[in-house]
Protein backbone atom coordinates (compact mmCIF):
# COMPACT_ATOMS: atom_id res chain seq x y z
CA UNK A 1 0.00 0.00 0.00
CA UNK A 2 1.55 3.48 -0.85
CA UNK A 3 0.78 6.36 1.57
CA UNK A 4 1.02 9.91 0.31
CA UNK A 5 3.76 11.87 2.17
CA UNK A 6 4.13 14.75 0.59
CA UNK A 7 3.91 17.28 -2.49
CA UNK A 8 5.85 17.25 -5.34
CA UNK A 9 5.73 21.32 -4.67
CA UNK A 10 7.17 20.33 -1.47
CA UNK A 11 10.34 19.28 -2.65
CA UNK A 12 12.55 21.24 -5.10
CA UNK A 13 15.23 19.48 -6.97
CA UNK A 14 18.39 19.17 -5.63
CA UNK A 15 16.22 19.09 -1.90
CA UNK A 16 14.80 16.75 0.28
CA UNK A 17 12.10 17.16 3.00
CA UNK A 18 11.67 14.52 6.28
CA UNK A 19 8.46 12.68 7.28
CA UNK A 20 7.28 10.47 9.86
CA UNK A 21 5.36 7.62 9.11
CA UNK A 22 3.57 5.03 11.23
CA UNK A 23 7.04 5.95 13.90
CA UNK A 24 9.17 5.90 10.90
CA UNK A 25 11.28 8.92 10.15
CA UNK A 26 11.97 9.28 5.93
CA UNK A 27 13.49 11.51 3.94
CA UNK A 28 11.92 12.11 0.59
CA UNK A 29 14.88 13.29 -2.09
CA UNK A 30 14.23 14.82 -5.15
CA UNK A 31 16.71 14.45 -7.69
CA UNK A 32 16.76 15.29 -11.62
CA UNK A 33 15.74 12.29 -12.06
CA UNK A 34 12.53 11.65 -9.88
CA UNK A 35 11.67 11.11 -5.84
CA UNK A 36 13.28 8.52 -4.02
CA UNK A 37 12.54 7.70 -0.42
CA UNK A 38 15.08 6.75 2.21
CA UNK A 39 15.28 6.34 6.12
CA UNK A 40 16.48 9.22 8.00
CA UNK A 41 19.00 7.54 9.93
CA UNK A 42 22.53 6.83 8.79
CA UNK A 43 23.67 3.35 9.69
CA UNK A 44 27.11 4.72 11.15
CA UNK A 45 25.55 6.21 14.07
CA UNK A 46 21.88 6.62 13.83
CA UNK A 47 22.12 10.15 13.30
CA UNK A 48 19.66 12.16 11.17
CA UNK A 49 20.49 12.52 7.37
CA UNK A 50 18.25 15.25 6.89
CA UNK A 51 20.69 17.75 8.57
CA UNK A 52 23.08 16.39 5.58
CA UNK A 53 22.95 17.58 2.25
CA UNK A 54 21.96 15.94 -1.64
CA UNK A 55 24.77 15.80 -4.15
CA UNK A 56 23.32 14.62 -7.13
CA UNK A 57 22.04 10.53 -5.71
CA UNK A 58 24.21 10.97 -2.94
CA UNK A 59 22.86 12.26 0.20
CA UNK A 60 26.35 12.58 2.60
CA UNK A 61 25.37 12.09 6.63
CA UNK A 62 27.09 15.52 8.86
CA UNK A 63 28.43 13.48 11.47
CA UNK A 64 31.10 11.06 9.45
CA UNK A 65 30.69 12.09 6.58
CA UNK A 66 28.98 8.70 5.36
CA UNK A 67 27.73 8.66 1.84
CA UNK A 68 24.70 6.74 0.61
CA UNK A 69 22.81 6.76 -2.84
CA UNK A 70 19.05 7.95 -2.53
CA UNK A 71 18.40 5.92 -5.37
CA UNK A 72 19.49 1.76 -3.67
CA UNK A 73 20.43 3.00 -0.38
CA UNK A 74 23.74 1.44 -0.71
CA UNK A 75 26.41 2.20 1.07
CA UNK A 76 29.01 5.03 -1.13
CA UNK A 77 31.48 6.23 1.56
CA UNK A 78 32.69 4.70 4.68
CA UNK A 79 32.45 5.11 7.67
CA UNK A 80 29.04 3.37 6.96
CA UNK A 81 29.16 -0.28 6.46
CA UNK A 82 25.19 -1.04 6.11
CA UNK A 83 23.25 0.19 3.79
CA UNK A 84 19.80 2.27 4.79
CA UNK A 85 16.67 1.08 3.19
CA UNK A 86 14.98 3.03 -0.11
CA UNK A 87 11.27 2.76 -0.32
CA UNK A 88 9.58 2.42 -3.77
CA UNK A 89 7.51 6.15 -4.91
CA UNK A 90 4.75 6.28 -6.87
CA UNK A 91 3.74 9.83 -7.97
CA UNK A 92 -0.14 10.59 -8.63
CA UNK A 93 -0.97 14.17 -9.26
CA UNK A 94 0.47 16.27 -6.98
CA UNK A 95 1.23 14.01 -4.33
CA UNK A 96 4.41 11.76 -3.57
CA UNK A 97 3.50 8.25 -2.12
CA UNK A 98 5.72 5.78 -0.24
CA UNK A 99 5.52 2.28 -0.02
CA UNK A 100 6.70 1.12 3.10
CA UNK A 101 8.40 -2.35 3.55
Amino acid sequence: MFITIAKRSEVLVGGFKPAQVNGKRLLICRTAEGFYAIDDTCTHDDGPLADGWLDGTAIECPRHGARFDVTTGKVLCLPAAVPINAYPVKLEGDDVKVQLH
